[in-house]
C-alpha cells in the first residue's frame, strides 16, 4: 500500500503534458498538469452535513469534479487510496491580516486637521484601501495557516475606523499573487480603532467614533447627489463598497450592539468580530440579526494558592474563565450565524485545542465545521467556491485520521486549489493516544500528541506531573520521564519500535538500571494490568459552569426584577408635596405607578411591606453624574454636539447598584468638560439588569453638555493647541457656532439643498427649543456672558451645573429663568473655585432659582441624601426643601417631575423606603423600586453577599484543580474601576 502510494504521488508531480502558460516567463517554459486525481474509499464531508462513506473525490485543475461512492474515473487520473481516511473541505478564517503587515505609528503631537489632500476630512476614514495593494505573501505563516486546517484566508489592512477592502487569499505555495487572489474586494472592513498613520486627535473616545460613522454615511449620501464638487476619494471608496459585505471589529458584546445600532440606522447589517463574551447577553445579541466571527481565545484559570493575592479576584474575571467556552454554545443553541478565527490566539495551532474545549462544554461538532467552512463562505457569498467540496468548488481539502476534532486525529495533507502539501506523513505510523502502565505498583500516565516529526509527551503518576521528553524517527520510540522521587534527578527510559497495528514493544529501563519489557496492545484485548503499555481513549470532561447572571458578575441577577403590587402601610411619607410629611400612611404600588395614597388602604393582591417608623420618599435623582458610561469626554475637538452619551451607556458599571442602595432611581450622565460644546446627554434610571437601552428613560426630553472655564480652554494643559485658549475664545466659539445652526436650519426650514450635519442638527434644536442645555460653570463672569448669548440666540440655559459663584448672580439667574445644580460643600480644588463658599446652594434657593445638589462622582452619588442635608447646616434650609434638592428639583430641571420627584398618585413608582429620617446619615435604603420593581433590596443583599462568597470558593477551588493536574495558570489580574468626572478623558 505504501510502495503504491509513493509510485501515484511521483506520477501525480511528474506527468503533465507539454503545454507553455498563457503568460511567458524569463526563466524558461513551464508547464500545466491536467491530469486528474482520485482518492478512494474516503469518508468525504461534502459539506458537514453531507457525509459520503468509502467515498470517492475526483478533481482537476485546482477544482472538485465530483464526489460520490460511483464516480467515473477518467484513464489519465492518478488514484489514491485513503482507506481508513476522512476528507474535510479546508477551513476558511473570514478575519485576517495574513500578508498585509499593519503600518507603523506616526510620532508626533495631536493634529485637528487631516493631512491628506483628495482624501475624506477625517484621516481615520480609509475606505479606499485594497488590501490587495499592500499584500505579500508570507509563506511561514501560510505554514502555520495550512498545518492548523486552513486554505483560504479574507486579509485585510488593521488600521483606522473605515479600512477599506480584504482580500480572499488561498494559502498556495506554487503560482503567484495572481492565482492566490480569489477576490481582490472580498469584503469591507470597520473597527472601532484610529489609523496609526496619523496624528489627528478626532475622535478621542468611543462615541466620537460611533459619531463619525455615522456622519460618513450622511457624506456619502450628500456626495452621490453631487452635493460635494471637490472630488474625495475616500467618499467614492465608500459608495463603490456598498454593495460589498461589511465586516467590523466589536470586540465586546456591548460594543456589538453598539454598532449594530449604527448600522440599523442605514440598514447596514454588519457582520461583528465578536469578543467572546457574546453568551452573556445572548438574547440582545440574537435580536442583531447579525452574524458574528468569534474568536477562541479562552482565557487560562488563575494562580489562586496565595489566597490573599486572589481575594482581588473581581468575581466577574472569575466567571470568564469558567464560562466563556460555552460562548459558541449559546450562539448555536440560539440560532446565531458564527464563524471561528484564530485572530487572538497566540498561534493557529490553539485552534484545535480550543475548538474540542468548546465541544466538551457542548458545541455540537456539526456546527463547529460549519464555523470553519460553510458558515464563512456564506457569509463572503461564495457557497459554491470555497467551504465545501461540492462540483466546481476550489480543490481546498484536508486529508485527516480520523474525525476532526476527536483527540488523537492527524491532519496528514491539506490541498489547496489541487496542490499537496503535506502536514504528517500518511505513510508513518500514528502513535497519538493515552497510555498507561504500572510497575512496582506505581501507575504512570502517558499522553502523545503532536505531529510524528514532533511528538510531545505528557507523563503523570498519582496526578502529580513528570518531566518528559519524546522522539519518535525510523519507526522508534524513544521516551524519558523523571521518576517519581522528586528529591532525586533520576529518570525512567522506554524504548519501543512501532508496529503495524496499534501494538508497540521495547525496553523500559527504571533509574537502577533494570530493564523490562514491555508489549503494547490493542485497547480491546488488554485489561490494563501488569508491565502492559494500552492505548486509552480520550473521555469528554465533566464541566461544572456556574450560571450567568445580568450583569454577569457580583450581585448580579438571573432574571430581572417584575412590576409588584405593593402597599407599605404606616410610613412617614416624603410627598414633596402640597402635603408636606405625611405621618402613619400607607402607599398602594400598582402596575408600576402610584395608585394610591392614604390611611387604613387594602389590596388583597398586594405584598404588605411594614413600614411603621420607617420613611419612604422619591427616589434621588443625581441632576449630574458620570456613571453607566464607557466614555466621558469627546475633546478631539472644540464642539462635539454630534455625540451622545446614550452610545456608550455601560449597564454593567457596579455604581449602578450601589446607587441603588444610597436610594438612587435616576441619573443624568453628561458629557464632560473637555470643549465648551459637550455632547449629548443620556437621561437614565437604574434598572440594574437591563441592557444599555432598557435603561433610558424613553419619556425624557433631550440635553447637552456645555462647559466654562479652566477646563475648556486647557488651562492646565502645556501642550494646548486647540482653540480656544481663553475665556474670550469661549464666547466667541459659541457666537460662531450658534450663527452656522442659524443658517443651517434656516436652509433646512427653506427646503433648500443642505449637508446634513450632525453637529449642527443638534445645535439647531437648541435653537428651536428642541434639547435643554446642562452648563458647566464655576465664575460670575462666563455665567454672565453665557446668558447673554443665550439670549442673543433666542434660547434659555435650562441649568448651570457647579455654578459655584451662582450666589453673586442670583438675581440674575433669576430673572433669566436658568436653574441650578451645585455641590453641598465644595471648594478649593482649583482656583476657578476660590470663591465657592457652602451657603451657595441656600442663597440661589431663597432667590427662588430651582436649585439641585449633584455629585459628579461616583462615590458621592450614592450619599446624596446626606449632601442635601449639609444645605440645612449652611443656610438653614428646611427640612423639606433639602430634600427637594435631590428629588423634585432635579426632575423640574430635567422636566421630568410629570413623572418622578415626588410621591403623587398617578406618577412613577419610582420610591425608597428608609431605616430612619433619609437626611440622617445613619439613614439605610431598605428597599428601591423603579415602576413598581424592586431593585435593591437590603435582606436580598445580604443574601448575595453569601452566595457570592460561597461562589468565589468554589471557582477558586475549580482552578486549584486546574493547577493540581498541570494545567497551565495566568498571574493574578486586578481590575480597578475608574471612577469618571467631568474631566476624566478618553
Amino acid at each position: 500500500m505504501i510502495k503504491k502510494y509513493l509510485i501515484l504521488m511521483m506520477l501525480l508531480c511528474t506527468f503533465s503534458l507539454m503545454a507553455q502558460e498563457h503568460v511567458p516567463k524569463n526563466d524558461g517554459v513551464k508547464s500545466i498538469n491536467t491530469n486528474y486525481t482520485v482518492f478512494t474509499n474516503a469518508k468525504i464531508y461534502v459539506t458537514p452535513t453531507q457525509v459520503i462513506d468509502k467515498g470517492t473525490l475526483l478533481i482537476h485543475n485546482g477544482k472538485v469534479v465530483a464526489t460520490g461512492t460511483t464516480v467515473n474515473i477518467p484513464v489519465n487520473a492518478v488514484v489514491i487510496d485513503v482507506s481508513g481516511k476522512s476528507i474535510y473541505p479546508s477551513f476558511i478564517d473570514l478575519y485576517s491580516s495574513f500578508g498585509v503587515e499593519k503600518p507603523k505609528r506616526q510620532n508626533g503631537g495631536s493634529r485637528y486637521d487631516a493631512n491628506r489632500e483628495g482624501f475624506y476630512w477625517n484621516d481615520h476614514i480609509r475606505p479606499e484601501q485594497n488590501a490587495v495593494d499592500y499584500f505579500e505573501y508570507d509563506s511561514k505563516t501560510a505554514t502555520a495557516l495550512r498545518k492548523a486546517g486552513f486554505g483560504v484566508v479574507n486579509t485585510h489592512l488593521q488600521d483606522g475606523i473605515m479600512r477599506g477592502t480584504g482580500a480572499l487569499v488561498a494559502l498556495t505555495n506554487e503560482g503567484g499573487n495572481g492565482e492566490r487572489i480569489l477576490n481582490d474586494r472580498s469584503a469591507d472592513y470597520l473597527s472601532l480603532s484610529k489609523s496609526v498613520k496619523t496624528s489627528q486627535s478626532y475622535p478621542s473616545s468611543l462615541m466620537g467614533t460611533l459619531a463619525l460613522i455615522r456622519q460618513v454615511h450622511h457624506d456619502a449620501d450628500w456626495y452621490a447627489k453631487g452635493g460635494i464638487t471637490i472630488k474625495d476619494r475616500s467618499l467614492e471608496a465608500f459608495n463603490k463598497n456598498k454593495g460589498i459585505v461589511k465586516i467590523i471589529a466589536a470586540g465586546s458584546k456591548i460594543n456589538a450592539l453598539r454598532v449594530d445600532k449604527v448600522g440599523d440606522e442605514f440598514n447596514t447589517q454588519y457582520v461583528i468580530l465578536g469578543g467572546g463574551d457574546e453568551y452573556e447577553r445572548i438574547k440582545d445579541i440574537k435580536a442583531t440579526n447579525a452574524s458574528f466571527i468569534l474568536p477562541l481565545n479562552f482565557p487560562k484559570a488563575y494562580d489562586v494558592e496565595d489566597t490573599f493575592a486572589a481575594s482581588v479576584l473581581d468575581l466577574s474575571t472569575m466567571r470568564e474563565w469558567n464560562q466563556r467556552p460555552s460562548n459558541p454554545k449559546a450562539l448555536a443553541d440560539n440560532g446565531i450565524t458564527f464563524s471561528f478565527t484564530v485572530d487572538g490566539l497566540k498561534s493557529p495551532d490553539m485552534l484545535n485545542a480550543n475548538i474540542m474545549k468548546a465541544i466538551e462544554y457542548g458545541l455540537d461538532k456539526t456546527k463547529a465545521l460549519e464555523a470553519l467552512t460553510t458558515v464563512p463562505a456564506q457569509i463572503l457569498g461564495q457557497p459554491n467556491k470555497i467551504g465545501s467540496l461540492k462540483n466546481g468548488a476550489y480543490a481546498n481539502f484536508l486529508i485527516t485520521s480520523g474525525e476532526l476534532f476527536n483527540k488523537g486525529t492527524k491532519i496528514y495533507e491539506n490541498w489547496v486549489k489541487g496542490e499537496r502539501n503535506v502536514i504528517n506523513d500518511m505513510t508513518v505510523k500514528d502513535i497519538d493516544g493515552d497510555y498507561a502502565f504500572t510497575m512496582a505498583g506505581t501507575t504512570y500516565d502517558i499522553s502523545i500528541s503532536g505531529s510524528s516529526s514532533k511528538p510531545k509527551a505528557d507523563v503523570k503518576s498519582n496526578g502529580k506531573q513528570l518531566g518528559a521528553k519524546i522522539t519518535y524517527k525510523d519507526n522508534w520510540v524513544n521516551l524519558t520521564f523523571t521518576s517519581t522521587d522528586t528529591t532525586k534527578q533520576e529518570f525512567m527510559r522506554f524504548t519501543s519500535r512501532v508496529n503495524q497495528g496499534d501494538n508497540l514493544s521495547g525496553k523500559l529501563i527504571d533509574p537502577n538500571g533494570n530493564s523490562v519489557f514491555v508489549v503494547a496492545q490493542k485497547a480491546s484485548n488488554d485489561d490494563g494490568k501488569g508491565n502492559e503499555m494500552t492505548k486509552r481513549g480520550g473521555k469528554a470532561k465533566d464541566v461544572k459552569m456556574v450560571p450567568v447572571t445580568y450583569p454577569n458578575g457580583a450581585y448580579g441577577v438571573s432574571q430581572l426584577p417584575k412590576q409588584e403590587t405593593v402597599l407599605f402601610k404606616n410610613a412617614t411619607v416624603w410627598s414633596n408635596e402640597s402635603d408636606g410629611i405625611l405621618k402613619n400612611t400607607d402607599v398602594l404600588i400598582k402596575e408600576g405607578k402610584i395608585a394610591k395614597i392614604g390611611t387604613n388602604l387594602s389590596n388583597r393582591n398586594a405584598t404588605v411591606v411594614d413600614a411603621t417608623g420607617k420613611h419612604l420618599t422619591a427616589g434621588i435623582i443625581d441632576e449630574h453624574s458620570h456613571l453607566a458610561a464607557a466614555s466621558i469626554n469627546e475633546g478631539g475637538q472644540n464642539s462635539s454636539a454630534e455625540v451622545t452619551i446614550e452610545d456608550v451607556l455601560d449597564p454593567e458599571d457596579i455604581g449602578i447598584y450601589r446607587n441603588l442602595a444610597g436610594g438612587v432611581t435616576s441619573i443624568q450622565i453628561l458629557h464632560g468638560s473637555a470643549n465648551p460644546i459637550g455632547g449629548r446627554s443620556a437621561i437614565i434610571k437604574l434598572k440594574w439588569g437591563e441592557s444599555a437601552d432598557g435603561l433610558i428613560n424613553k419619556n425624557a426630553p433631550k440635553f447637552i453638555k456645555f462647559a466654562l472655564g479652566e477646563n475648556v480652554k486647557q488651562s492646565r494643559s502645556q501642550n494646548g493647541t486647540r482653540f480656544p485658549r481663553t475665556r474670550m475664545g469661549v464666547e466667541q466659539l459659541f457666537i460662531d457656532n450658534f450663527t452656522r445652526a442659524k443658517e443651517y436650519d434656516a436652509k433646512k426650514k427653506n427646503g433648500q439643498p443642505f449637508r446634513y450635519d450632525l453637529e449642527m442638527e443638534t445645535l439647531a434644536e437648541i435653537l428651536n427649543g428642541e434639547r435643554f442645555i446642562s452648563c458647566h460653570s464655576y465664575v460670575q463672569s462666563e455665567i454672565n456672558m453665557m446668558m447673554k448669548v443665550a439670549e442673543r440666540f433666542g434660547f434659555k440655559m435650562n441649568t448651570f451645573t457647579h455654578i459655584l459663584e451662582g450666589y453673586k448672580v442670583a438675581d440674575i439667574m433669576k430673572e433669566h429663568g436658568v436653574g441650578a445644580s451645585t455641590f453641598s460643600d465644595w471648594w478649593a480644588y482649583k482656583y476657578e473655585v476660590n470663591d465657592a463658599i457652602p451657603y451657595n446652594a441656600s442663597i440661589m434657593h431663597n432667590v427662588g432659582i430651582t436649585t439641585a445638589i449633584n455629585s459628579d462622582d461616583g462615590e458621592m452619588s450614592r450619599r446624596l441624601n446626606q449632601e442635601a442635608a449639609k444645605t440645612m447646616k449652611y443656610g438653614g434650609v428646611s427640612e423639606e426643601d433639602a430634600w427637594k434638592m435631590v428629588t423634585l428639583n432635579p426632575a423640574k430641571l430635567l422636566h421630568i417631575d410629570n413623572r418622578v420627584g415626588s410621591i403623587k398618585v398617578g406618577k412613577d413608582a419610582d420610591v425608597v423606603l428608609w431605616s430612619d429620617n433619609p437626611l440622617s446619615v445613619y439613614a439605610k435604603a431598605e428597599k428601591t423600586m423603579i415602576e413598581g420593581a424592586t431593585y435593591f433590596d437590603i435582606e436580598k443583599d445580604k443574601q448575595m453577599r453569601l452566595k457570592i462568597k460561597q461562589e468565589r470558593s468554589e471557582l477558586m477551588s475549580m482552578m486549584l484543580q486546574e493547577k493540581n493536574k498541570g494545567m497551565k495558570t495566568q498571574p493574578i489580574k486586578v481590575k480597578e474601576k475608574q471612577l469618571l468626572h467631568c474631566d476624566s478623558m478618553d
